[in-house]
């Protein structure tokens, strides 16, 4: 349980922290996923933007909600959906290998762009806690026994 609850603590400063100081002429700018995001819309690329936007928002948040849904019935010992629920884990659990991508992406960015004094790009703390999320939700997902869904229903059956 204590992974769900530092992973919902660390996704706000993962999205909003500074992921990258990007220098250019002499010119420095943090860059969070949300100015990326805008940035991408406004320059025409909306569907990058929503990329972005879908990869790096919405489905760490999507997973920590599955997570604590997940925690929340199996608690309450809910009978209700156990089919529609282990999908769910299952997903979470698929989605989740797929989710350091996003800060391969960024790491391979600040190894790329090394072009001083011209240009440069630095990492930013949010890449940490952007980091620190992933892998907590990732162990979160892996600690979480799938069997407890359907515990509970056989629980029910045969008490009743």
């Amino acid at each position: 349980m204590g992974a769900r609850h530092r992973g919902r603590h660390l996704l706000h400063p993962g999205q909003h922290a500074a992921r990258a100081q990007t220098s250019a002429l002499g010119k420095s700018e943090p860059d969070t996923i949300i100015s990326g995001v805008i940035f991408l819309y406004t320059s025409g690329s909306w569907p990058l933007a929503l990329i972005v936007l879908v990869a790096s928002v919405m489905v760490p948040l999507g997973k920590l909600v599955a997570l604590v849904y997940l925690l929340i019935t199996v608690q309450r010992r809910s009978i209700r959906s156990n089919r529609e629920r282990t999908r769910l884990y299952r997903m979470v659990e698929f989605i989740g290998r797929w989710s350091m991508l996003d800060v391969f992406v960024d790491t391979f960015t600040v190894a790329l762009v090394q072009l001083q004094p011209l240009m440069s790009v630095q990492p930013g703390a949010g890449v940490l806690f952007f980091a620190a999320v992933v892998v907590l939700t990732m162990l979160a997902a892996e600690s979480f026994d799938p069997r407890l869904i359907w515990d509970s229903s056989s629980t029910k059956g045969h008490n009743g």
